[in-house]
């Protein structure tokens, strides 16, 4: 997936989840942050970040806080909206024959419904932005509505459906995700659930550019 008008900035502050406080080209502008985790290891005051001009002229801020430069490990991206962009990009090249976003299932709208030869599939997508020493963390704030998107996958898997997780990792050089259960023990109790009940969990690493976010094919743990 690509952006268009982009910029590099110096960060500042956060003053909130939505919006951020940067210098570019020598002002200070308020801009939107396209995630609402927390990023507290990312958004480190004088890091680098990268933005991308917004297509609304008439919006409130001008440019989305897309990348941020993380010392180290290089540009991460943020965009909280990519993870399903790219993912959607890479199901067209599986050969399903049919691809629905956003199907409802249960109590939920699990993120992508796939057939293929008659064999019905969900798929789940989480977007990772946080790194330990060379290993993704998900998630980086606690999510209730991830643990609930699980459990959904498991009744799926017991009726049938072939299930799967996908963890797309915004970020070179990490391979692997693993919950973070210091922040929501919950998910990962939830995520070894899955495991047991056959629910593919499936890594896609990405190649982070200024104005672009592609998937690695190096960096695919699994087919689906």
């Amino acid at each position: 997936m690509k952006y268009h008008n982009i910029k590099q900035a110096k960060f500042l502050a956060r003053p909130n989840r939505f919006v951020a406080k940067v210098q570019v080209d020598g002002r200070e502008e308020t801009v939107h942050v396209k995630n609402t985790g927390r990023c507290r290891e990312l958004l480190l005051p004088g890091v680098k970040v990268i933005l991308s001009e917004a297509d609304n002229p008439n919006r409130k801020t001008r440019y989305d806080l897309i990348a941020v430069e993380k010392a180290g490990l290089g540009l991460v991206n943020i965009d909280s909206q990519a993870p399903n962009k790219i993912v959607q990009e890479w199901l067209a090249g599986q050969d399903f024959d049919f691809v629905k976003p956003e199907y409802k299932y249960g109590e939920s709208r699990i993120d992508f419904y796939m057939e293929r030869q008659g064999q019905k599939y969900l798929l789940e997508v989480k977007g990772c932005t946080l790194e330990l020493n060379g290993v993704g963390y998900f998630p980086d704030a606690p999510t209730e509505r991830g643990v609930k998107h699980i459990h959904e996958l498991i009744k799926a898997r017991q009726e049938g459906f072939c299930c799967g997780l996908a963890f797309v990792i915004q970020m070179p050089k990490v391979k692997e995700v693993q919950a973070n259960i210091e922040t929501h023990s919950a998910f990962g109790e939830a995520l070894e659930e899955a495991k047991a009940a056959g629910v593919k969990i499936i890594f896609l690493g990405c190649t982070v550019g200024m104005d672009c976010l592609t998937i690695d094919k190096s960096r695919i743990s699994a087919d689906f």
